[in-house]
């Protein structure tokens, strides 16, 4: 009589560099096959140690980790090539995300595939992902510019040669940089709608709605928020496709069950760029129907 085998069992991980995104915030959001990977690769390559050392700990992985960050990856990176040259299996991970997203890893990447290593990409969190997500702008077409220039000349350069780009635009900025940005993009882009995305996945998440010039103004009037910020500002105008009757009365109704009608004719007439005078007096004909 044959013994039974291990149904469970699974072959080992192979040599390579596995690219494995970890959580933006909260650290349940990584995924089965990342734990799984991190547990059995040989090392792994992070921006902080002492971060990712805590979500492992979160977790009780414990591995050896080796620094890789932009001011050592030229030095690093053809040392991580040679060791799964040798056969080992190497994990980088970001501080938060999806690795080479705004984060050090291109250099490592195009020197595995030129070495002919395996590469294998391990998905999951993203921050540009999820604020495009939640934003409730078009995301059919969308383009990732990553952290603005800091100085406002440079950063409106960049802004003229963006704001004919028929696609919602996602940014990242320092929260003290969040309203100068704002006042540029606003200046530059004109009336979009936009959105705020702030500590994504953590306990004090916020996700604000408005035109560049309403949260300009909004963050101009107070204090520099906490975290990390995600901005999402819609495409132009003229490229938002309209909307039918029904799908309007769908939004006003959404928002009816969280707002007053003033509010919710405003939240509306934000999202999709209609005459906020239209949007009110339909959002008091549904609302006088459901009273």
């Amino acid at each position: 009589m044959a013994e039974p085998t291990d149904v469970a069992a699974k072959p080992p991980l192979p040599g390579g560099l596995y690219l494995v995104a970890t959580p933006i915030g909260n650290a349940a959001d990584l995924t089965l096959r990342a734990l799984a990977t991190l547990a059995e690769v040989d090392a792994i390559a992070c921006e902080d140690t002492r971060v990712t050392a805590k979500l492992l700990a979160i977790h009780g992985i414990t591995r050896s980790l080796v620094p890789y960050h932009e001011h050592n990856e030229t030095r690093m990176a053809p040392r991580l090539i040679e060791r799964i040259a040798f056969g080992e299996r190497i994990a980088l991970v970001s501080d938060a995300g999806t690795p080479l997203v705004s984060d050090p890893g291109y250099r490592l990447v195009t020197q595995a595939i030129a070495a002919g290593v395996r590469v294998v990409p391990i998905p999951g969190a993203s921050a540009v992902l999820t604020a495009l997500a939640v934003s409730g702008l078009p995301t059919h077409r969308f383009l990732f510019e990553g952290f603005l220039p800091m100085r406002s000349v440079a950063r409106r350069r960049i802004l003229e040669r963006l704001k004919s780009i028929p696609a919602t635009l996602v940014f990242f900025e320092a929260p003290h940089r969040l309203a100068v940005a704002l006042a540029d993009l606003a200046e530059v882009l004109g009336p979009r709608p936009a959105v705020i995305a702030r500590e994504l996945t953590k306990l004090f998440e916020e996700v604000t709605r408005g035109t560049l010039a309403d949260l300009a103004a909004q963050q101009q009037a107070a204090e520099p928020p906490k975290g990390e910020v995600t901005i999402v500002v819609g495409p132009p105008l003229a490229e938002l496709e309209p909307l039918s009757e029904a799908e309007v009365d769908d939004l006003i109704l959404a928002a009816l069950d969280e707002q007053a009608p003033s509010q919710a004719a405003a939240t509306v007439a934000t999202a999709t760029g209609l005459p906020r005078q239209r949007i009110y007096a339909r959002t008091l004909t549904i609302a006088g129907r459901r009273a």
